[in-house]
């Protein structure tokens, strides 16, 4: 996504930025559909365990992804100080619970730069680069890869 947003001339990108225990994370903001306060799940049975259950959102069932959890850290212990950050990747709709979120930046693309080598390769395919900014490393996520992907037959 980021060599087609410099081929049509774009070459800024606008991160939502966010913490997920001591780390800083960003997505792209155009896949934010809001932010909300926790609000308590509902647990599916034999959900994977980084699914927190679903919510009601406006009459519409949202999962909630801890993304702790997914991103192989300790699975967080929401409080009224987590936030879910609802986002959409082509028709799904997917929460993601968050410790908290810090800002909207607006990225040079040349400052974003690739996800080292040693990083596993689980961890590469999460993170798509990585952006050195205000003395903090922002791990700019993938979010195709983050969203668990979805049956289509199970509609």
């Amino acid at each position: 996504m980021i060599e087609k947003q410099m081929t049509e001339g774009s070459r800024t990108l606008e991160v939502l930025a966010f913490r997920v225990g001591n780390q800083d994370f960003g997505i792209d903001v155009v896949a934010v559909r809001e932010i909300r306060g926790w609000t308590p799940a509902t647990p599916l049975p034999h959900a994977p365990s980084f699914l927190c259950g679903v919510v009601n959102l406006r009459g519409i069932v949202l999962p909630i992804v801890d993304l702790a959890a997914r991103l192989g850290f300790v699975p967080a212990e929401p409080t009224a100080r987590h936030a879910i950050v609802v986002t959409q990747q082509g028709d799904q709709v997917i929460g993601l619970l968050v410790d908290g979120v810090s800002d909207i930046l607006t990225i040079d693309l040349t400052q974003v730069q690739p996800t080292p080598e040693v990083a596993s390769e689980i961890a590469k395919s999460f993170v798509r680069g990585v952006i050195p900014i205000d003395g903090r490393m922002i791990s700019l996520l993938a979010l195709n890869t983050v969203l668990p992907a979805v049956d289509q037959h199970a509609a």
